[in-house]
């Protein structure tokens, strides 16, 4: 990892963190009741996940209300909606 835009890991770290990610998988891993339905994801797994669903939760309902929030200053000064720099 000489080059500072090379953020890959060595294949030995790789190939360990990717043994431990398979063991923990596995582990306990619950057989599906019918062909075709998903196992689950390990109770392992449960707290990252919730937060990661959080974090997209508060992204999206922040953006959404800045944008009403920008809308009704464009309202109140009554001027017509600008199209975005990216679409000019």
């Amino acid at each position: 990892m000489t080059d500072d835009n090379d953020t890959t890991l060595p294949e030995p770290v790789r190939d360990h963190l990717g043994h431990q990610l398979r063991t923990i998988y596995t582990v306990g891993e619950g057989k599906p009741q019918f062909l075709g339905d998903e196992a689950g994801v390990p109770q392992e797994f449960a707290p990252q996940i919730e937060r990661l669903e959080t974090r997209l939760k508060t992204h999206e309902e922040g953006t959404e209300a800045v944008g009403q929030a920008l809308d009704q200053i464009v309202d109140a000064f009554g001027l017509p909606p600008k199209a975005s720099p990216r679409s000019a």
